[in-house]
Parts: C-alpha cells; sequence; structure tokens
C-alpha cells in the first residue's frame, strides 16, 4: 500500500476516474453550449453509453497483447486524448464520433480498474487493496459533476473545463508509468 507502485496506481486512476465522470455528466451542457440541441445531446450520451459496452467487449484482447505498464499508460492516453477532442471539435458528427469512442476508453478503464491489483500484486490480498484504491476514486466519482460544473463556470465554459479534465489525464497516464512494481528476482 505505501510502494511507489500502489500510490502512482492509485493517484492515477483517481486523477481518470474525476475526469471521466465530470466528463460524463458535463457532456450534455457542453453540447449545449455547443448549440446542438437537447434531443441530439441526449442521443449523443446514449451513444457514449453504447461506447463504453464496445470498449469493454474490446478489452480481453488489449489485455492479451499488452504488457499491464503499456495497457495501463494507453487506455488513459486514451480518455485524455478522447476528452481533448470533445473539448475542440465544434461539428455535430465530429463530436458524436468523438464521444462513442470516449465511451470505449471509458469501457476499458473501468475493467481496468478491475483488473489492476490482480495484475500487479496476485489476487491473495484483492479485496484489502481493491478497497483502498477505490475509496479515493469513490468520493473524487461523487465530487465529479459539481467540480466539473464549477470548473467550467470558472473557466469561462464547458471546452475549456474538458481540456484542463483532458490535462489531468494526461498526467494520470503519465504516473500510469511508475504503477507496476518493479519485478523480484528469486535468490
Amino acid at each position: 500500500m505505501r510502494s511507489k507502485a500502489f500510490l502512482a496506481l492509485g493517484a492515477a486512476f483517481t486523477l481518470t476516474a474525476f475526469a471521466t465522470f465530470a466528463v460524463l455528466v458535463n457532456l450534455v451542457p457542453l453540447l449545449l453550449e455547443r448549440g446542438i440541441g437537447y434531443s441530439v445531446a441526449a442521443v449523443a450520451l446514449g451513444l457514449g453509453g453504447a461506447g463504453q459496452v464496445l470498449g469493454r467487449l474490446g478489452y480481453a484482447r488489449i489485455d492479451r497483447h499488452v504488457g499491464v505498464r503499456a495497457r495501463t499508460v494507453v487506455i488513459l492516453a486514451a480518455v485524455a486524448v478522447t476528452t481533448a477532442l470533445i473539448g475542440l471539435l465544434t461539428s455535430i458528427a465530429a463530436l458524436i464520433v468523438a464521444v462513442i469512442v470516449a465511451g470505449m476508453a471509458r469501457g476499458v478503464f473501468t475493467l481496468l480498474h478491475a483488473t489492476a491489483i490482480t495484475d500487479r500484486w496476485g489476487a491473495a490480498d484483492y479485496g484489502h487493496l481493491t478497497s483502498i484504491l477505490s475509496a479515493p476514486l469513490t468520493i473524487t466519482i461523487a465530487l465529479a459533476p459539481w467540480a466539473g460544473a464549477a470548473l467550467a463556470a470558472t473557466l469561462g465554459g464547458y471546452p475549456a473545463m474538458f481540456l484542463v479534465l483532458a490535462g489531468l489525464t494526461a498526467a494520470a497516464a503519465a504516473l500510469g508509468l511508475a504503477s507496476t512494481p518493479p519485478v523480484r528476482k528469486d535468490p
């Protein structure tokens, strides 16, 4: 729990959980700010949910072919990039595609979180370590909707808030580099 890898993993996942839930809840206000109507914004939000399912369906393939450190960094970077794209894009079609791909990234992040402990430290202390890892995530998930809206108000709009969240998640991806324990060599 006090290892550099565990602390980096916890910080990376906490930042990413904050960003993903702030994005999810504040997506409709962003789309409305972009001039998209409620009906299309609702459809876009639903398509993001469908993207989550698609992402989860592809996770097993990622898990088989990509190591734990690279998988962590790539998935968190995908969340960062898609969050930035949503903040930057203005056309309805481009935003909807970005929302679907962002949903896919969120979907695989959920499974990355679920497998993070066993991938790094095995199953022996899974419950204990996962509960400690999940505590700050749960708090940030609860605060993210309000904090995202407050951040948007402070920054003058939702696009700027999405870009700040993308930056936080990019920092989380960098922390992902330090989220795996060193390989111990048997004596």
